[in-house]
């Protein structure tokens, strides 16, 4: 049993979902891997000018004997009905490659994004099992022809892969209406990558309000600078690379951090008092189920968020505190204040939202004995 994955994100990015799912894979099969790396989807934007030279993390440089990494190239024109006839061009060592690695096993093959790549080999493995594992309402991403491509690609994914799995209930709820049995399979946490318990910081005079991730054009600049001049004498501390300045001029309580490594990421958490996400209520985040929430709650944060996508649902947790319009931010912060997790809770928490438990628990023993019954 093996696995060809045409992944959304790099390998070299810091561990997402489809690291998380491959690496599940190899130790339930003991299967080899192909990975594929993302490549422009869309038509170039002048926003992307910014993101050249980013110091966004990159873990991944290495990879175990078990995978290998291929990174295909392509002209940024996907949109247009021609990319695929002038793509397929450069594609032709690849997709042999893929060929060449589905004929020496039983092959399950998994996309976590749509592309003209993404059809292509689902076409030439059409003998295999496969899966579309939704992470997010990519056409929401895009505008234009690149929006419009994208939502008709990803509509013809949805009716060609054997199985579907999603990562929020909105996105489940959405596509329930083209298909029948998609599985609801939300985000998880990395326990072992989990820091030593946090030290007493309760017990400071000025709090820290924290938020770890990147700025971009889901992120809710206004809302956070209301919660900043709500609380003058707490600090906001904003981690991570920015794609999206602010509007004016910040608060001198908000301080902004650079972006570091997943590890000194957690280990910035455990500084914060409360963990923050902070995100517009959209068509972009209805969608979203965010991964820093298992996070924050592991390390047993109050989490105060505005009211979008899977957050939006979990207001009757504890420890969640969700912002609504109108919010009084200052009275929200001193509710999440008083709240305190206890150790029996935190490890039941970790204990049942691992990536380990997420991919356990959706019957993918079910696809992998489809794929080859030997394993069984």
């Amino acid at each position: 049993m093996q696995l060809v994955y045409l992944s959304p994100v790099p390998w070299s990015s810091f561990a997402q979902r489809p690291h998380k799912f491959i690496a599940w894979f190899h130790a339930t099969t003991d299967g080899d891997v192909l990975w594929v790396d993302p490549y422009p989807t869309r038509f170039p934007l002048f926003s992307d000018l910014r993101r050249i030279g980013s110091q966004e993390s990159k873990e991944n440089h290495a990879h175990p004997a078990w995978l290998r990494v291929i990174r295909p190239s392509a002209l940024p024109i996907e949109p247009l009905p021609v990319s695929g006839w002038v793509n397929a061009l450069m594609w032709q060592p690849m997709l042999k490659e893929i060929d060449a690695f589905s004929r020496q096993k039983p092959t399950l093959l998994v996309v976590g994004k749509p592309s003209v790549l993404a059809l292509a080999v689902l076409k030439r493995l059409k003998g295999c099992n496969s899966i579309y594992d939704m992470m997010d309402n990519f056409p929401a991403f895009y505008s234009g022809l690149s929006r419009l491509a994208m939502r008709c690609r990803e509509q013809e994914l949805v009716r060609c892969v054997t199985f579907v799995l999603a990562s929020s209930t909105a996105l489940k709820k959405h596509w329930s209406g083209v298909r029948e049995g998609i599985q609801l399979v939300h985000n998880g946490l990395d326990a072992e990558a989990l820091p030593a318990p946090r030290s007493n910081v309760g017990s400071r005079e000025k709090k820290v309000l924290g938020y770890v991730g990147t700025i971009a054009a889901w992120f809710d600049w206004n809302w956070v600078i209301a919660l900043a001049k709500a609380r003058p004498m707490d600090i906001v501390r904003l981690i991570g690379p920015v794609f999206a300045p602010a509007p004016g001029v910040l608060p001198e309580n908000i301080e902004m951090l650079p972006p570091c490594n997943h590890q000194v990421a957690l280990q910035a958490m455990q500084g914060f008092d409360v963990g923050l996400i902070p995100f517009k209520k959209n068509e972009l985040t209805a969608s979203v189920d965010p991964i820093k929430y298992y996070e924050y709650r592991a390390l047993g944060l109050p989490v105060i968020s505005t009211s979008f996508g899977e957050m939006a649902l979990r207001g009757s947790e504890q420890g969640i505190f969700l912002s609504g319009e109108p919010q009084n931010l200052n009275h929200l912060v001193q509710k999440a204040l008083l709240f305190s997790a206890d150790d029996k809770a935190i490890q039941q928490f970790i204990a049942g939202n691992t990536w380990e438990v997420r991919f356990a628990a959706i019957k993918l023993k079910v696809i992998i004995y489809l794929t080859d019954p030997l394993l069984d």
